[in-house]
């Protein structure tokens, strides 16, 4: 698998390589315990060592490898970064679709749908690299909705992450669980019908629901992965 291109229009080299090296140590094609070589790197993406610097830099800072004098040492995800990924994002949600169902967010609502829609035609066209990007896109509209800087910070910090890790498992899901995927568009649309309502009670039952099952799949895809590799 590559980092799909169509996310990397406007990125700078640097961040095409951290990227590509990001997806490559979350889906286990780079095992932990492997030495990363500045000067490899740099030969295999065809640039100076500064880009690559970046990428590791980057990388240090999402806690995926620890940087040594002359490159790094990949640490990859474990169960317990999977696990404390998950606690961070239902921490962010759960405080953000608090905050939603206490303003008027009918707009937000409207483009939810709309991004439900574009997950559903990814999923019959088994497009899981389009479905994967959706998903992601329904869960930052939201924590966007409430214009809240510092949670906007905290979002941004795992951002890429989550991203990658979607992917992956989405990937995964696409070739051997495609009958998961309706469920899971339908668990999208009970979290937009459960902000309608307003109830936080029912919103912080939604989304506890739809994170076990978020939590389940992707740690089970990812530690399997590596396993495997």
């Amino acid at each position: 698998m590559q980092y799909p291109s169509s996310w990397l229009q406007r990125a700078s080299l640097g961040e095409k390589i951290v990227s590509e090296l990001r997806l490559q140590i979350i889906s286990g094609s780079i095992h932990p315990g492997a030495l990363l070589s500045e000067n490899q790197i740099a030969s295999e993406f065809g640039t100076s060592r500064s880009p690559v610097r970046e990428a590791l830099r980057t990388l240090s800072g999402e806690g995926l490898i620890r940087l040594e004098r002359m490159g790094a040492v990949v640490l990859g995800l474990t169960s317990k970064d999977i696990d404390e990924l998950n606690d961070v994002r239902f921490m962010i949600e759960s405080f953000v679709l608090q905050r939603l169902s206490q303003i008027d967010h009918e707009p937000l609502v409207a483009t939810l749908n709309k991004i439900i829609d574009k997950m559903e035609l990814a999923g019959k066209h088994q497009d899981f690299i389009e479905f994967s990007y959706q998903d992601l896109c329904f869960h930052e509209e939201m924590i966007l909705g409430i214009n809240h800087t510092r949670i906007s910070h905290l979002w941004n910090s795992i951002r890429e992450i989550v991203l990658t890790a979607l992917l992956v498992a989405t990937g995964k899901r696409f070739v051997g669980k495609t009958h998961e995927i309706e469920p899971l568009i339908e668990k999208h649309r009970l979290i937009v019908k459960a902000l309608v309502s307003k109830d936080f009670h029912l919103i912080e039952k939604i989304i506890q629901e739809h994170f076990k099952d978020t939590r389940k799949t992707v740690s089970e895809t990812l530690l399997k992965m590596n396993q495997d590799n």
